[in-house]
């Protein structure tokens, strides 16, 4: 699987991108929405994983630009909290596929996002 992994947190992505390709994905990161954007259109990914709270876009924008192209495309939501976006979340998941992690989040928790989003 092509995989997109969008965080400001270089050691977040890196680490993420570390994990993923070592079970044989394919794996590219960007630093904030408007480089995820810019690296959705080269790459194409099966499944962005992305950080809700960046600089410059979003993890919601970046997301609503990516569906203008592809509105299947997978998502899951990172934030060490989550709790604050509950009507941001709740309206994406009545019209699309999105998990979410808790930052921090287990490998567990991360597989079964993997593997519970539907595609």
């Amino acid at each position: 699987m092509k995989i997109l992994v969008v965080d400001d947190n270089k050691y977040v992505a890196e680490s993420l991108k570390c994990i993923l390709q070592h079970s044989s994905h394919r794996v590219q990161t960007a630093e904030n929405g408007e480089d995820g954007y810019v690296k959705y259109l080269q790459f194409e990914p099966d499944l962005i994983i992305t950080d809700i709270e960046m600089p410059l876009k979003n993890g919601f924008a970046l997301m609503h630009d990516v569906r203008s192209h592809n509105p299947k495309i997978k998502a899951i939501y990172m934030s060490g909290a989550l709790e604050f976006f509950n009507k941001e979340i709740e309206a994406e998941k009545k019209s699309y596929t999105v998990d979410l992690l808790d930052k921090p989040f287990t490998l567990k928790e991360l597989w079964h996002a993997l593997t519970e989003s539907p595609g």
